[in-house]
């Protein structure tokens, strides 16, 4: 099956299912032996079917859950209060203290090689969106390692970090400890979209332009996750017609 033709799979099994909201992107991540529960390489996850691709795209989409019950897995529709992981100092921050201005929350870890090539786009975005957009990594790993990696790399966002306490957080929001996934929210903790594997530049300036319309008022929340939906559809199925899998043009 061509990698088009997987992208195409992918998105009629979320067609099928009717309005439920926003979307959470599968990709292909690496696994580590110091952490089981991680994805194996070319894993993928998609909406309950009876058989799936034998692969699939960068991005392949399930639908999340549409409730702020825990019956099911999924993100709430809004972040958690109850969440608190310590900085490099070890004080503890809820994520709600980040409220009042869009939020990028990435979870990763020093031995991913995907979050790995992320950072410098989480970088990036930090110095270019720093005064309205708060850029926090959240490192389910040693602190040790974090600190190390984030000195030799020159990371300048907000880190949070631990093993015991990040994967609190990765339950509390309803997702699997496979890495990376990258939580975006507006400034009152209500969820745009959740992007798990390798964050794209395309794909960041999508959602985040969805995140700025509804913090102006533009756009409705539910307007929103449907825009980034669709958006990442066709970001998706542009990089995978692409040999390399690389990035699509940007727009």
């Amino acid at each position: 099956m061509t990698p088009v033709a997987r992208a195409a799979v992918a998105f009629v099994l979320v067609a099928g299912a009717g309005p439920a909201g926003f979307l959470i992107y599968h990709a292909v991540f690496d696994s580590h032996p110091r952490h089981p529960q991680t994805s194996a390489p070319d894993a993928w996850e998609s909406a309950p079917t009876d058989s799936a691709p034998d692969s699939a795209p960068d991005s392949a989409p399930v639908l999340p859950q549409t409730t702020q019950t825990t019956s099911t897995r999924g993100p709430p529709l809004t972040l958690p209060d109850t969440v608190a992981l310590p900085d490099s100092n070890g004080t503890l921050h809820h994520l709600a203290d980040y409220r009042g201005r869009p939020l990028v929350l990435n979870f990763w870890a020093t031995w991913c090689e995907p979050c790995r090539r992320e950072i410098p786009l989480l970088q990036a975005l930090h110095l270019e969106h720093g005064g309205t957009v708060q850029i926090v990594g959240i490192a389910v790993d040693f602190q040790a390692d974090v600190l190390k990696y984030a000195q030799a790399r020159g990371i300048t966002y907000p880190l949070l970090m631990g093993e015991k306490d990040g994967l609190a957080a990765v339950n509390a929001l309803g997702m699997d400890t496979a890495f990376p996934f990258t939580v975006f929210a507006d400034g009152h903790g209500n969820i745009i979209a959740v992007k798990r594997g390798e964050l794209h530049a395309d794909e960041a300036r999508l959602i985040l332009g969805e995140v700025t319309a509804v913090e102006s008022g533009r756009t409705a929340l539910t307007d929103a996750r449907s825009a980034v939906s669709a958006g990442l559809r066709t970001l998706a199925i542009a990089r995978a017609q692409q040999p390399s899998g690389g990035s699509a043009p940007a727009g």
